[in-house]
C-alpha cells in the first residue's frame, strides 16, 4: 500500500483525514521523525475513524537510537497539551509518547519491530483491502459499531464472524487475495464494491 508511505492522501479525505492532515503537516511530524521510518496507521488513514479517534504513528528504534527519539520529542512536542514519554524498552522493546494537538490525540508508537511489520501497519492494510472490497454499507456498520465502544479489530472480526482473538485472526486474513476476500464477504451477505 504505497499510498500509505506520505500523508498526501489524507488531504483529499474525510473531514477528520484533512484536520489531521493539517496538524501533520503543521507540526512537521513526518520530518522531525524522518530517521525512524514513521508511518500514521489506524482508523484515520482508513476513513473508519469516530470522534475520539486518535493519530497512532508508528516508528521503528533500537538501543542506539531510542535516546535520540526521546530527545527529538521532547525538543519538538513538550509544548503539547498532555506530552509523556513511557519507555518501557528494556522489557517490551517499546517506546510510547502521547500529546495532543487541536483536541486530536497523537501517539507515537515506535518499537524494535519495522513500522511495516507491526500490527498496527498490518491491521490497517488488510483492513483497508477488506473495505476496498465490499459496499460502503460494510464500512457503515464498522464506524456504526465503533460509535457503541467497540474497538476497530473487534468490529472487524464482529462483522466477519472471526472467532477467537480478534487482533490474531484478522493477521490471518492477509495472505488471502482479493477474490478470496470477496467471497468471504459474498458468503456473509456483503455486497462486492461496484
Amino acid at each position: 500500500m504505497e499510498k500509505f508511505k506520505d500523508v498526501e492522501y489524507l488531504k483529499v479525505g474525510n473531514l477528520k483525514q484533512k484536520q489531521s492532515y493539517k496538524i501533520l503537516k503543521n507540526i512537521k511530524i513526518f520530518k522531525i521523525l524522518e530517521e525512524f521510518n514513521p508511518i500514521l496507521v489506524g482508523t484515520i488513514p482508513i476513513g473508519v475513524d469516530v470522534d475520539k479517534s486518535d493519530l497512532d504513528i508508528v516508528c521503528e528504534i533500537n538501543l542506539k537510537n531510542k535516546d535520540s527519539l526521546k530527545n527529538i520529542s521532547t525538543k519538538n512536542f513538550s509544548q503539547f497539551k498532555n506530552f509523556k514519554i513511557i519507555d518501557t524498552f528494556s522489557t517490551t522493546g517499546v517506546v510510547v509518547i502521547n500529546f495532543f494537538v487541536d483536541n486530536i490525540e497523537i501517539e507515537i508508537y515506535a518499537s524494535k519491530v519495522s513500522s511495516f511489520e507491526t500490527n498496527g501497519y498490518r491491521h490497517m492494510i488488510i483492513e483497508e483491502r477488506i473495505l476496498s472490497c465490499c459496499s460502503l454499507k460494510f464500512k457503515e456498520k464498522i464506524v456504526a459499531l465503533k460509535k457503541s465502544g467497540i474497538k476497530t479489530e473487534p468490529a472487524f472480526a464482529k462483522l466477519l464472524k472471526l472467532n477467537g482473538n480478534p487482533y490474531e485472526e484478522l493477521l490471518n486474513l492477509e495472505f488471502l487475495s482479493d477474490e478470496e476476500i470477496v467471497d468471504k464477504l459474498k458468503e456473509l451477505g456483503y455486497e462486492k464494491r461496484e
